[in-house]
């Protein structure tokens, strides 16, 4: 296994401005006085047993405010004492009678996925994250790679792991009713795992399980990458220095809890000893909802969802009550044309751009200022992140100029499963994207290092050309990607999905990239679709762009957005 964190321990000066940097994040954020704060003690020498695992913070929690709603779902309201013996409970019932167990879930955001993955913390057992979008063939593909010892599942999913192989999925538990044994592997829920199972787990596991995230997969086949269980209090105050969190708000968590940003805010919520709300599946109206009816509330989302939110009737937009909205933070994709300025005009300066990756966590944060100025920026690294543009020989690249993204922070993974080795240069990791620093020091993503299109000799960034078209009036939404060209190497394509009742022509979208942007950047093949082919995550997906695919090859792991309830 390469590691991708260094193995040396901090200076003096780094434990100086770390011990600063924890004293800024608990005066801050409000944690040390909120919420009984002569239990204080107590909850820390729970996290010091336990860790700053997701395991670690229920406990403590539960130490620290035992009655106060810790989880929200479709079935109703958990405290953080039900949550913490619920999941002690379930990690006894749970673990696998073997050294290292593994843990596979394929859930959707709610309860059962959220108990699971804490449960996992309190045995030790490592956990493998699957993309509730993967078909058939990547999921067997997965299983074969990556065995599990027991799988959690949605009974939603009972047909297609049916098609698995019974000896990649040794044991399967379901959450909520269930699966009938004619649609699927037999076994019991969660809750009769729970219910059954009467001495709940008390002590910390001697080695704490990993968890595995398989990249998001929009260029070829996932990657399982290792990430920390632990993280410790310094990601948290790296990432509250340019967030705006603070203790006991209302997490609205829309990302899917398998992504590394949904995660990363269960993370997030309870060690604010926050509400989280689950809902199984993301409708916007529902959404906005939850908006109005949680105070001080925080939203967790990928940015297609904005979109879909955006697309709602005035009259729906009018109808939500944001003033007890504090933030609203996005990561996974980038933000689309002018959407950050449209979404604000109408719900406040509150929108937050992360911009990371399953390997690197974050990297930068555009606030509100930043994105009325600049729609498109990525915003500045917060605290202990370095941010480098290296050109292909590791040097850096001027201001301006277009490089390789590298990073290093807090959070860095521990290395691929497979054994790949991470890109790293001078101690930072690669991203995989390209991009460049604006004169004011602002940080813009161009696009993946193998997504840059090189037409007749000209280098052209497909995200420029989609965020010119996204301004069209009747322009819905768009991506624009590279095809091969027998005279120029490369040609730019255009897919664009156009508002109803629009009338656009191919013609009209390229007078407007050639005014807009260049003439070398006109695209020359123009595509009207009904949608853009998107994973589970929100990404479009540009292997499934192309219309001369066969389509059971385009819709392999292909989600409509938003995902309507069936």
């Amino acid at each position: 296994m390469v590691h991708a964190k260094p193995a040396c321990r901090p200076g003096p000066r780094r434990r100086i401005a770390r011990i600063a940097d924890l004293a800024g994040l608990l005066l801050r954020t409000g944690l040390l006085f909120s919420g009984r704060p002569l239990r204080a003690p107590r909850q820390v020498r729970a996290l010091r047993r336990w860790g700053t695992t997701l395991a670690g913070l229920t406990v403590a929690n539960a130490v620290r405010e035992p009655d106060r709603p810790a989880l929200i779902d479709d079935r109703g309201a958990l405290s953080f004492a039900e949550l913490d013996d619920r999941t002690g409970r379930l990690a006894a019932g749970l673990r696998p009678d073997v050294p290292r167990p593994r843990v596979g879930v394929l859930c959707r955001n709610h309860r059962g996925m959220a108990e699971t993955l804490i449960a996992c913390g309190k045995n030790g057992a490592e956990v493998l994250l699957l993309n509730t979008g993967f078909g058939v063939g990547q999921l067997r593909a997965v299983l074969a790679e990556l065995r599990v010892d027991v799988l959690v599942a949605d009974a939603e999913f009972a047909s297609a792991l049916a098609a698995v192989p019974s000896e990649l999925r040794r044991r399967v538990l379901w959450t909520g009713e269930g699966a009938d044994a004619g649609d699927g592997p037999g076994g019991p829920t969660l809750e009769e795992v729970i219910d059954e199972t009467a001495e709940a787990r008390r002590t910390p596991p001697p080695i704490a399980g990993r968890t595995i995230v398989l990249t998001s997969g929009t260029t070829g086949q996932p990657r399982g990458a290792l990430l920390s269980p632990n993280p410790g209090p310094w990601a948290l105050a790296s990432l509250a220095s340019r967030l705006p969190l603070r203790a006991r708000q209302t997490a609205i968590i829309e990302a899917p809890l398998f992504h590394t940003w949904g995660l990363a805010a269960l993370q997030m919520a309870l060690a604010m000893r926050s509400a989280v709300v689950l809902h199984r599946r993301f409708d916007p109206v529902r959404t906005l909802r939850a908006v109005s009816e949680h105070r001080d509330a925080v939203l967790f989302a990928v940015p297609v969802m904005l979109q879909r939110i955006m697309e709602l009737p005035e009259p729906v937009l009018r109808g939500c009550d944001a003033s007890r909205l504090r933030m609203v933070a996005v990561s996974g994709a980038p933000l689309p044309g002018d959407l950050a300025v449209r979404f604000m005009d109408v719900f406040g300066d509150t929108l937050y751009n992360v911009y990371g990756s399953t390997e690197t966590a974050w990297v930068s944060i555009a606030g509100p200022k930043e994105l009325r100025a600049h729609p498109d920026t990525a915003g500045r690294p917060p605290r202990s992140t370095s941010v480098a543009i290296l050109d292909p020989a590791g040097g850096r690249v001027p201001d301006g100029a277009i490089g390789r993204i590298h990073v290093a922070n807090e959070a860095l993974f521990e290395g691929y499963t497979s054994g790949e080795p991470p890109r790293i240069r001078d101690g930072r990791l690669s991203t995989g994207d390209v991009g460049h620093f604006g004169p004011d020091g602002l940080l813009f993503v161009d696009g993946r290092e193998d997504g840059l299109v090189v037409s007749g000799g000209e280098k052209v960034v497909p995200r420029q050309v989609e965020d010119a078209i996204a301004r069209m009036p009747g322009v819905l939404e768009v991506a624009v990607a590279g095809v091969p060209d027998a005279a120029w190497g490369q040609r730019l394509a255009a897919y664009v999905v156009p508002r109803r009742g629009a009338r656009l022509t191919a013609d009209a979208v390229r007078r407007h990239v050639r005014d807009q942007v260049a003439a070398y950047a006109v695209p020359r093949d123009v595509h009207f679709v009904p949608e853009l082919p998107r994973n589970a995550t929100g990404k479009v997906v540009p292997r499934w762009l192309d219309p001369a695919r066969p389509r059971e090859v385009r819709s392999e792991g292909q989600v409509s957005w938003p995902h309507a309830a069936p």
